[in-house]
């Protein structure tokens, strides 16, 4: 009994420190990674992006706090977020198939006349020329891809599970992007995503350019219909 009684001021003492040594390790790791993604926001470029990725999902309430101290809103977080993931996917991305790749468009993109219909693996589009949706359908599924108009996330996940592709492009608002790498992350696949320049409901934009970019990477040149060809990242 004495001898609890005597250890446990001593116990006491180390549970403290150890406490105070880890809010002082959680601290200077939220300023490093403040310091990572205020140098990646300014230059474009991205530094240690693994580490960069596991502090930012781990410390994410944390770093959000810090961020608006610096005058970061919550939507560069998301953005950073979805360049870190896209950054570290590129590798296995490039070598994964393209009998083996989905995209995923949002209804959003369509024009406001479109004519298409819903149908059970989303909408059917008929190359109406009201919009790009149907000249980037015809140039991916040339090149192999398997391409969807969904109007949400049930059709992502039924379409995953029908066709299993390996590896998956994602179009959407920051929030859906950030919502759709984390369930291709527990589906095993391998995603990418694309954030639309203009938010909304209908009429929304994209980048093409961006679009056809990163779903060329590791494709062969000699494949490549001419038309997209100079979208292809050296």
């Amino acid at each position: 009994m004495n001898l609890l009684s005597n250890l446990y001021p001593h116990i006491l003492i180390i549970i403290g420190e150890l406490t105070i040594l880890f809010i002082v390790t959680i601290l200077i790791s939220g300023l490093i990674l403040s310091f990572l993604t205020i140098y990646a926001i300014n230059t474009g470029k991205l530094i240690f992006p693994k580490f960069m990725r596991a502090g930012l999902i781990f410390l994410e309430g944390l770093m959000r706090g810090m961020f608006k101290l610096f005058g970061i809103e919550d939507q560069e977080f998301l953005r950073i977020m979805v360049t870190l993931q896209n950054t570290l996917n590129r590798k296995a991305f490039m070598a994964i198939p393209m009998k083996d790749r989905a995209i995923f468009v949002p209804q959003c993109l369509r024009s406001a006349a479109c004519p298409a219909h819903l149908h059970e693996e989303g909408l059917k589009c008929r190359a109406c020329g009201l919009c790009e949706i149907g000249a980037a359908k015809k140039n991916l599924e040339e090149l192999g891809y398997k391409f969807f108009i969904v109007p949400g996330s049930s059709f992502i996940k039924r379409m995953v599970k029908r066709y299993r592709p390996k590896a998956i492009i994602g179009i959407g608002c920051l929030i859906e992007i950030k919502e759709g790498t984390e369930m291709a992350g527990q589906l095993n696949l391998v995603s990418m995503g694309i954030v639309t320049s203009r938010d909304g409901c209908v009429e929304t934009a994209v980048n093409w350019e961006e679009v056809y970019e990163i779903a060329l990477l590791g494709v062969d040149p000699d494949t490549i219909p001419e038309e997209i060809r100079q979208y292809q990242s050296e």
